[in-house]
């Protein structure tokens, strides 16, 4: 074999296990996640109310869990990272559907933030359904149609749908096996198709007609007063436990003063309409996102406490951590602030 063959042949030969090593380290797929520290974002530029008043000297941010898919140099760094969490993938987890669920819950958060602030404030509204739409698609019983997470649900038999009850309602005389039209809406576009009813479980723990798809309801909460109405700017960041910090600042716009008393305050919690405050997971990353962008209080759900307090010892942080259950304990708690000096 010539010698200019054989360097040929020993450099295609590296170039092609580079290739296969880069491959296998940075794109080939992994059953796993990596959970860490997301962000604490201010939430004033996410917000805004006509009527509002804008006095804040202080902050309220939310915080976030960065969530990752993992490949090997990630797998393999995160080992590294104290502050990092390995977790398995859910099985057979559809990104689509995922993506969809969390915006799902980021629009219930704060409707449910809104009706809990305006409670609050003493301000009227009411709740209009706007759209049902498909959340995922059933493994137990796949629908027989074309349908994608997203999709809205404009008319069923010609009907429109709006509500839960609106889709029960006009499938409550058919049969598993009939034949429905559905039109859609994907993306912008019309899609109508004929699809065959599947059997599904009832709630009296019977069968029934249905398409085999799990549905969420978009609400619009609609303020009696229109200079109160509440808008949000589009963050992309999904989920439900931006709930609690959602309501402070709306309540803060609502009403005169200055709610954070110049202080900078992070926090986390699923809100209801009546106020009460509920769990969420990866507290421990939020805690130290918070610390990173110079949190001086962080609320946190009573029912989290513990493990954000042993979070908080570890990383040697002197936010004060302080427990919720309700609204009113975080209201209750600023309001016993001295303001902050300038």
């Amino acid at each position: 074999m010539r010698p200019s063959r054989a360097k040929a042949i020993r450099s295609g030969l590296y170039v092609l296990t580079m290739a296969v090593i880069v491959y296998v380290v940075v794109y080939m797929s992994t059953p796993y996640m990596i959970n860490q520290p997301g962000t604490a974002e201010e939430i004033k530029p996410m917000i805004s109310i006509q009527s509002g008043d804008p006095e804040e000297k202080g902050t309220f941010m939310l915080t976030t869990v960065s969530v990752s898919y993992a490949n090997v140099w990630m797998l393999a760094t995160a080992r590294f990272n104290k502050h990092a969490e390995i977790v398995r993938k859910e099985p057979d987890r559809n990104d689509e559907e995922y993506e969809t669920q969390q915006r799902y819950y980021m629009s219930s958060s704060q409707s449910s933030a809104m009706m809990a602030a305006y409670n609050k404030a003493g301000v009227k509204y009411d709740v209009i359904s706007e759209y049902v739409f498909i959340v995922g698609l059933s493994k137990e019983n796949p629908p027989k149609g074309e349908f994608h997470s997203g999709d809205i649900i404009r008319e069923v038999k010609g009907q429109p749908v709006k509500r839960f009850e609106d889709l029960g309602a006009l499938l409550q005389d058919d049969k598993p096996g009939d034949q429905v039209k559905i039109r859609l809406e994907r993306k912008g576009k019309s899609v109508e198709q004929q699809v065959e009813l599947v059997e599904i479980p009832a709630a009296d723990g019977g069968r029934k007609a249905g398409l085999g798809v799990s549905v969420g309801e978009l609400r619009k909460v609609q303020a009696a007063d229109p200079t109160k109405e509440v808008q949000f700017v589009d963050t992309r960041i999904g989920g439900p436990s931006a709930g609690l910090m959602f309501t402070l600042e709306i309540y803060n716009q609502l009403t005169p003063g200055d709610l954070s008393q110049g202080y900078r305050v992070a926090g986390t919690g699923t809100i209801a309409e009546d106020g009460t405050v509920g769990a969420i997971g990866g507290v421990q990353f939020k805690i130290v996102a918070s610390d990173r962008e110079k949190a001086e209080i962080f609320f946190v759900p009573e029912a989290n406490y513990k493990d954000a307090k042993a979070k908080a010892e570890q990383i040697g942080t002197k936010m004060k951590l302080v427990p919720v259950k309700k609204l009113d304990d975080a209201l209750n708690y600023l309001a016993s602030l001295e303001p902050k000096a300038s």
